[in-house]
């Protein structure tokens, strides 16, 4: 059985940090896992930036509740779960996540906690684990599942190494240059047959 695991965004919705930098025009905001690779030192600084301008869990909700899918990302998600079990990894939170999810018709996501004050104010988050990318693909592989993972950014890059197959969907350059054992696509048709061909040197080495 193959599971294929998808970081959210950047491969099925926007960043939503981006479109909450331009839609406050806070162009802080606008760095991700894809400019720096701590995770915990990118959310430290969002959060204090937030604290900043005074914005909360209401206003960023109020953002990404106008975010679609990218497009094309529902029909190629529908046609994946056709042919494999999918699971979204990402390190997004629940309460951000939520009204993308619904638009993607409610895939199994595992994500984060925010920590969010009566007033509204996000006060902090938890991890679930550590690099919880990694360890679940570690942990699904332990239950005897094949793997195959697709990711855009460094945050993703432990996950695609941990997993039978990685797949390197519309990343940045300096991914691209840092991670060349990753195939590298960029439109969903693309990635749809890199999980394919994947899935068949999987079936291949099983036999």
């Amino acid at each position: 059985m193959i599971i294929a695991c998808l970081d959210l965004e950047g491969v099925l919705v926007p960043e939503i940090w981006i479109n909450v930098a331009e839609r406050t025009g806070i162009a802080e905001l606008r760095l991700t896992t894809r400019d720096e690779p701590d995770y915990d030192k990118l959310m430290r600084a969002r959060l204090a930036i937030l604290d900043r301008h005074k914005l909360g869990l209401r206003e960023m909700q109020a953002v990404i509740a106008t975010l679609e899918p990218l497009p094309g990302a529902l029909d190629f998600l529908n046609r994946l779960r056709g042919r494999h079990q999918v699971l979204i990894l990402s390190d997004t939170f629940y309460d951000f996540a939520q009204p993308l999810m619904r638009k993607l018709g409610f895939p199994t996501l595992f994500a984060n906690d925010l920590v969010v004050e009566a007033s509204g104010r996000i006060a902090g988050y938890r991890l679930r684990v550590p690099d919880q990318k990694r360890q679940s693909v570690e942990h699904l592989r332990a239950l005897a599942f094949q793997v195959i993972a697709a990711g855009d950014s460094y945050n993703d890059t432990s996950m695609l190494s941990a997993a039978h197959a990685g797949i390197l969907f519309r990343p940045p350059a300096n991914v691209i240059a840092e991670f060349p054992q990753f195939p590298v696509t960029r439109e969903y048709a693309e990635l749809e047959r890199a999980f394919e061909d994947a899935a068949r040197l999987i079936a291949t080495a099983a036999t």
